[in-house]
């Protein structure tokens, strides 16, 4: 099957096209991908830039408006975009069809209406900012204004992730380029198709495009247009796009992360224990643990009714359920190979700790390896594997997780509400910036701060009017005469 994916509005000129191939299951499929030369990716983002005032003619309630009416049709499984997103999507991720339906649903519903707003008065107290000058409490007045163009470099290890940056740039009414990434390219590509279709005047305000990652000319020829450049991936290629951008073009970049678990005595009775170890189970098959927020490991007290290892235990037989309902995606070689090694690495520490377990056969898709002594927060090798870590008290952890400090983003959490905000002000100050549910890891809130950033705020500039200059504009009205 072909298909054709990116937009580029038109510089009337003829563009050369990049095909990328995937195979799942002996299907085939061709995604034909625009790829521009460095002078006309400068001639796109100059387009853009001459447009981007078009876009700030909008008001924020009208692109809430537009995104919403977007995000609708998207909901809407007869719709021909989400018809094709649903057919296309495991071919190119090799997810399960229902894992992606499920997961766009529950993605999609972050951006209604009522969600965009919350993200709006999450950043902005009074959203209005971002159309006009507003009373400040301090006297003088306020607006917010976005770039003339942002650029994302999109990864593409969690289906629809790009549209988070996206939308975040259109209510910041900033004309916007995308770099898909070769991994899933598609999305992001339907996304804005469906947008233009609902309001065609944006034509020009957009493009999602594909060129070989470390391609210096075309690279530094449109961050040199770009007025802010947001970044996602390993943390090596966002240091090399570092050196590529000007020092005056702002740079947001968000690499990798490390989640975990943290799971109470008090949430493991006979009662409790299946439901929190489903949750958690869950967490860890949703999209095989590719998002920073996907938890690699779990913290589990003892001085429960369930004792840690028998936790593990149930984690893994609910690891093997979720696998008959969501099995896990077809690997690669080297990405098998990754977790031969860390088995066998865990394996080997069983004989140094006879507490130590490894639970699930070699030829089961996950593997849960039960920890009893060492605390260290360490990455597993993803697709399915985790560690269960027992611990006493929360404040024996603590040094552990320091020492990932910059690393750390997500702790999902079974705990009373007691033990909530004792152990989350031990957890700000290891350097966790999101904490929620067991079970909700990896669906992020609307308005979340990511990586304890801003999604809007960091993206304008604010411009101050000062009461002085109010009062002395009174002194040339013509009512002064």
């Amino acid at each position: 099957m072909d298909v054709i994916a990116g937009y580029i509005p038109n510089i009337d000129e003829e563009l050369d096209t990049h095909i990328l191939t995937f195979e799942n299951k002996g299907e085939k499929l061709n995604i034909h991908m625009p790829l521009l030369t460095a002078e006309q990716l400068i001639k796109v983002s100059e387009k853009i830039k001459n447009n981007s005032g078009l876009l700030k003619s909008f008001s924020v309630i009208e692109l809430v408006s537009i995104i919403d009416q977007t995000v609708a049709a998207f909901l809407d499984r007869s719709n021909p975009y989400r018809k094709k997103a649903e057919e296309l999507l495991p071919v190119i991720t090799g997810y399960d069809k229902e894992m992606i339906r499920t997961g766009l649903t529950s993605y999609l519903k972050t951006f209604r209406k009522q969600e965009l707003q919350r993200f709006l008065v999450e950043d902005f107290q009074n959203p209005l900012l971002l159309d006009d000058f507003q009373p400040r409490t301090k006297t003088g007045y306020s607006k917010a204004v976005g770039p003339d163009l942002i650029t994302h470099i999109w990864a593409g290890n969690v289906p629809g992730l790009p549209i988070w940056s996206l939308i975040s740039g259109i209510l910041v009414k900033s004309g916007n380029i995308g770099k898909v990434s070769r991994s899933e390219p598609l999305f992001a590509s339907l996304f804005v198709q469906q947008l233009i279709e609902i309001e065609p005047r944006l034509k020009d305000c957009l493009a999602v495009c594909w060129w070989r990652g470390g391609d210096e000319e075309k690279e530094k020829a449109l961050f040199h247009q770009s007025d802010v450049v947001v970044g996602y991936g390993g943390n090596e290629s966002l240091e090399s796009l570092r050196t590529k951008i000007p020092f005056s073009t702002r740079f947001l970049p968000y690499g990798h992360k490390i989640s975990f678990g943290i799971i109470s005595s008090s949430s493991l009775d006979s009662n409790k224990g299946e439901k929190t170890a489903h949750a958690a189970a869950y967490d860890v098959i949703r999209y095989d643990q590719q998002g920073c927020y996907s938890p690699q490991a779990f913290y589990v007290q003892r001085g429960g009714n369930i004792t840690p290892k028998q936790f593990a235990r149930m984690l893994g037989r609910e690891l093997e359920s979720y696998e008959n309902r969501y099995p896990r995606r077809s690997l690669s070689l080297e990405e098998t190979a990754n977790i031969a090694s860390w088995r066998q690495k865990e394996e080997f520490h069983t004989f140094s700790n006879q507490e130590n377990e490894v639970i699930g056969e070699t030829s089961h898709n996950w593997t849960v390896v039960y920890e009893d002594e060492n605390k260290e927060l360490s990455p597993s090798s993803l697709n399915r594997t985790i560690k269960v870590i027992a611990f006493d008290e929360y404040s024996e952890l603590i040094p552990y997780l320091r020492k990932n400090r910059s690393f750390l983003q997500t702790a999902g959490v079974a705990l009373t509400p007691e033990e909530l905000f004792h152990t989350a002000k031990l957890l700000s100050s290891a350097g966790v910036t999101r904490i929620t549910a067991l079970g909700h890891m990896t669906s992020p809130e609307a308005g979340w701060h990511h990586d304890g950033r801003f999604n809007l705020l960091d993206l304008v500039n604010f411009v101050d009017i000062e009461n002085y200059a109010k009062e002395y504009s009174e002194n040339f009205a013509p009512y002064t005469d």
